[in-house]
């Protein structure tokens, strides 16, 4: 363990433990925090430290936890033969075949960026005829859609409008033993750290499909720069307690451990497909109108597997939209074990929460709940594109209650950050113009009376993400003893008024005690 000394300077210290920042230092030795304190103490340690760096007015914090994320979609976007000046089919071919040529080792042939202009029967055509037995499937940016041949159809089960990430696992078993796929989570952690974020909750889907292999190699190899949480989401089969129960005995070291599973209920409310509490207004999309809900999520079966689930020790996150599915959610949770505070026994949480009912995140509050919401959700998209849509679907009365930070902080739920990586990458400035201001991309706010103040949302992308981690005693605040996880921002973040925060930028991310980003 390599026992160097760095004192970091500022006057603006976010320690995590109260909500303004203070004028002091940080002093690291190894891969811990020495000491944080006020200006007038820095001396004792500055005068022997190895390295010094005053920072100015720089907000220096925790590295950030990121509590949702999915390498699987990142990695996607990346790999394939990039299609985008593709013209015709002919190209597309030409490309994909090229790519399948150098990877005679990958089963599939794919493509990236395909242009939407190029999607339809002719492409299908040329794919079935060119390809033949060989799957071949070609994305377009993003990910979101896709063309692919029979053989894709037929080995891998999704559809070219059906493509997101809990459809096409059988094709992540294809590309996840991919070496690119593997070497690329270098740059996943690189990119991460540029973004101030050292800590992560990945999801997992299944048992990994023996990417679980290289995340303990690469412990093993001391190169981690990201600590990663895994959360096994059912897919494939049931919630599988045997793989949970290895993955939990392997995976114990300072960078990578198991601790659960993830699973969807609903969509979104946006689509008409979320659950309610009452029913969608008359003339909703997705024949929603006089409904509470469209697709009834597997409510038995998430009942059945949540109590076994908590029974062996692990804990479960439930991704819920509507006010109805966080509702039902809150009653399962409420009837689990529970410790001698009345917190449930197991750190159980709901992701997303766009709607929901204040009195239900109170009855979340009270059992020591976690509450995983998207912060930079509202930059998507513009004002009345989403407010029209959402008007339509549940009214403004509803309306009013999405979104609702502030009733989670002020129900007692423990609030953190994730973004569903690649739907969004992370970035603070985002975060306090979307979940601080309100702002949705074009300037416009909604629900400021819903917003959470600077401090409650650093703290929900650090304290509040080393809690859902169950690492609190590791990292999240700037403490005495606690690994030394820092992020600095290129400003006084407290000084900056959120509708004028998009451009706050990194400046510099410790992982461990090390430097491995640095922008200053």
């Amino acid at each position: 363990m390599f026992d160097r000394s760095l004192v970091l300077l500022s006057r603006s210290i976010f320690t995590g433990l109260s909500d303004e920042p203070i004028d002091g230092y940080v002093s690291i030795r190894g891969n811990r925090i020495e000491s944080v304190g006020a200006s007038d103490r820095a001396a004792e340690y500055t005068a022997h430290a190895d390295e010094v760096r005053d920072l100015g007015s720089r907000t220096v914090m925790a590295g950030l936890v990121d509590v949702h994320t999915f390498f699987t979609g990142w990695v996607l976007r990346r790999i394939g033969a990039d299609l985008i000046d593709a013209t015709s089919a002919d190209d597309v071919f030409t490309a994909m075949s090229n790519w399948k040529e150098e990877r005679p080792q990958a089963p599939m042939a794919l493509g990236m960026n395909l242009p939407e202009t190029l999607m339809g029967d002719d492409l299908v055509d040329m794919l079935d005829e060119k390809f033949s037995s060989t799957p071949a499937v070609a994305f377009t940016a993003g990910a979101e859609t896709c063309v692919l041949n029979s053989a894709a159809s037929a080995r891998y089960g999704f559809t070219s409008e059906a493509c997101y990430a809990e459809m096409i696992w059988h094709l992540m078993r294809d590309y996840l033993p991919l070496q690119e796929v593997r070497d690329a989570y270098g740059d996943y952690m690189t990119m991460l750290n540029s973004r101030g974020v050292t800590a992560i909750k990945e999801m997992c889907f299944d048992d990994y499909y023996g990417f679980a292999d290289e995340m303990y190699r690469r412990e093993q190899e001391g190169e981690l720069t990201v600590r990663v949480d895994m959360m096994s989401q059912p897919v494939g089969h049931g919630a599988d307690l045997d793989y949970a129960c290895s993955a939990r005995d392997r995976f114990q070291g300072d960078f990578v451990r198991f601790s659960g599973f993830n699973r969807m209920t609903d969509r979104g409310v946006w689509c008409g497909l979320a659950e309610m509490i009452d029913p969608y207004e008359e003339g909703a999309d997705a024949g929603a109108g006089g409904k509470t809900v469209v697709e009834e999520p597997e409510w038995d079966l998430i009942s059945r597997e949540l109590s076994e689930i908590d029974a062996q020790g692990f804990r479960y996150s439930l991704h819920c939209q509507g006010d109805g599915a966080v509702r039902k959610t809150i009653d399962l949770y409420e009837r689990l074990p529970r410790d001698e505070s009345g917190r449930l026994a197991r750190r159980h949480s709901i992701t997303d929460l766009e709607n929901s009912d204040p009195a239900d995140l109170a009855r979340m509050g009270a059992i020591g709940g976690i509450c995983e919401v998207y912060p930079q959700i509202l930059t998507l998209d513009k004002r009345e594109d989403c407010l029209s849509t959402m008007r339509r679907q549940i009214g403004e009365k509803r309306l009013s209650r999405s979104w609702n930070r502030r009733a989670m902080v002020d129900g007692g739920c423990v609030l953190c950050c994730g973004t569903d990586l690649p739907l969004l990458i992370p970035h603070l400035g985002d975060s306090i113009y979307s979940a601080c201001g309100g702002y949705f991309a074009d300037g416009l706010d909604v629900n400021p009376q819903n917003t959470v103040s600077v401090a409650e949302l650093l703290r929900a992308w650090t304290a509040g993400g080393s809690y859902d981690l169950v690492r609190e005693n590791d990292f999240g605040t700037l403490e005495a003893g606690k690994l030394a996880d820092i992020c600095v921002l290129d400003r006084d973040v407290f000084a900056v008024d959120p509708k004028d925060a998009r451009d706050i930028q990194v400046s510099l991310t410790l992982s461990d005690g090390r430097v491995v980003y640095e922008d200053c």
